[in-house]
């Protein structure tokens, strides 16, 4: 079977287009219980970078369980756009930037998925110049990337930003950056990941302090490992990298995708129900695993890449901070909300990543919730039971908090904003119906619903 080849203007089959997913929902007929076993698909953050880190190699590059999700899709259409050759079949995504075409990624495409610009890293690596529009903030709150950029002239380049452009160029007459001592004020993954790549084919040694420790980060480095570079510490808070001249083909396969397990688990403890997961990684879902059990979960390690996750009788209040890795995951904020929110007792979630992750708090009310929001603080009371209703997904987490809601409801869901969801998870609905989930996708026009601004829900304050 040939695959499908990827070009600036294509589009998943599963999401052709974002208006429509904008106008499709998810309806849920909550209150059935799951049952069965879920394929864990690829990690999303994991597939983003290393497409990018791509760019480093001159040869092929295979990459295996590629998770089939609008972001992927996205960055394939920004290193398109570059030259890049791209192919796909299945989960297979082959990557050829053996000739890259252009320095300068495309605007419209940039803004669409901040994680394009971490590619910045390995065409300045390449090339020695790269010109790439600036993200922006996004529905969580800030994310910039002045990390990033004081990165990249600690390695010797030049940049300038101007008119919401990043240009940046190595001098001199190797146009290659040179090693460098670089402290990041904050443990960023997004700019760990940057200078790692661009550091790869640096003049020298590259030490990155306080780096990022997050699954992901190790991730990329041993793909790039794989490809021939001399990267240490990966996983740890000081990465050393010694630069080499180039890096050649291999093959790759990416790490599950512990947000999309962790997701799964806490829709079998809301919905009291017994499920498999596989494969993950058990270590990378540590601290998920331990506030489960703290609020009365029973996780089991079937095999080292298996997970059950067995019926709850009875579920307690916790206390969650949100943290970079090995902390809690903010990425599972939003579900675990969800899950608090029919916990007996009062839960206080703090979320310390970013400053605006708390939107969803007014979405689960509709459905019954009882929570409260302070600043970047929630407390959450428990109730015996949610209520269908409908909502919107305001992020990619928080649809799918809403998702894990909706299962647990009594009554019908029904969720708008699904391009959120379809950006981080790989046919979540579908996975969900072959567990035993009433949820469909339907054509917004088939469904009523009317939704009154959750800012007059007198249960959330700002």
């Amino acid at each position: 079977m040939e695959g499908r080849l990827i070009n600036p203007s294509s589009s998943l089959p599963d999401a052709k287009l974002s208006s429509v997913a904008d106008s499709s929902v998810l309806q849920i007929c909550g209150g059935y219980p799951l049952q069965g076993h879920v394929k864990i698909s690829g990690a999303k953050n994991s597939a983003l970078v290393i497409m990018a880190g791509a760019l480093l190699c001159s040869g092929d590059c295979h990459i295996r369980n590629v998770p089939l999700l609008a972001d992927v899709e996205r960055m394939g259409q920004v290193l398109s756009a570059l030259g890049v050759r791209l192919q796909r079949n299945g989960d297979l995504l082959d990557i050829n930037a053996s000739e890259i075409t252009s320095s300068k990624a495309p605007y419209e495409l940039v803004t669409q998925l901040r994680a394009s610009f971490f590619a910045i890293g390995p065409i300045l690596a390449r090339l020695g110049v790269a010109q790439m529009p600036l993200p922006g903030g996004c529905a969580i709150g800030a994310r910039p990337v002045d990390l990033h950029v004081r990165g990249l002239q600690a390695m010797g380049a030049e940049v300038q930003i101007e008119h919401g452009i990043c240009n940046a160029y190595v001098p001199g007459k190797s146009r290659r950056l040179k090693g460098a001592k670089i402290y990041l004020d904050i443990p960023s993954v997004g700019a760990t990941e940057t200078l790692m790549m661009a550091a790869t084919l640096a003049e020298g040694e590259t030490i990155i302090e306080n780096a990022a420790r997050e699954p992901e980060v190790v991730d990329l480095a041993n793909f790039c490992i794989a490809m021939g570079a001399k990267i240490q510490g990966a996983g740890t808070s000081t990465i050393t990298i010694d630069g080499v001249p180039k890096l050649h083909s291999t093959e790759y396969s990416i790490i599950p995708d512990r947000i999309e397990a962790g997701t799964f688990l806490v829709a079998g403890a809301i919905t009291r129900s017994e499920l498999l997961l596989s494969p993950v990684a058990p270590d990378h879902l540590v601290p998920v695993i331990s506030k489960l059990r703290e609020i009365g979960v029973s996780v089991v390690q079937e095999t080292p890449n298996c997970l059950r996750v067995l019926k709850s009788e009875r579920l307690i209040a916790a206390d969650i901070e949100t943290m970079p890795h090995p902390g809690f995951p903010t990425d599972m904020q939003a579900p675990f909300m969800a899950l608090l929110a029919i916990a007996e007792g009062d839960s206080l979630i703090n979320e310390t990543v970013f400053e605006n992750r708390l939107r969803h708090a007014s979405e689960l009310n509709r459905l019954g919730a009882d929570i409260r929001v302070k600043g970047n603080t929630a407390f959450v009371r428990g109730v015996p039971l949610l209520s269908g209703a409908p909502v919107i997904g305001t992020d990619l987490r928080a649809a799918a908090a809403l998702v894990v809601a909706g299962l647990a409801a009594d009554g019908k869901t029904t969720i708008q904003g699904l391009r959120y969801l379809d950006r981080g998870y790989d046919r979540l609905d579908l996975k969900l119906q072959e567990l035993g989930a009433k949820i469909q996708r339907l054509p917004g026009s088939e469904v009523k619903t009317e939704i009154a601004p959750s800012s007059i829900n007198p249960l959330v304050s700002s």
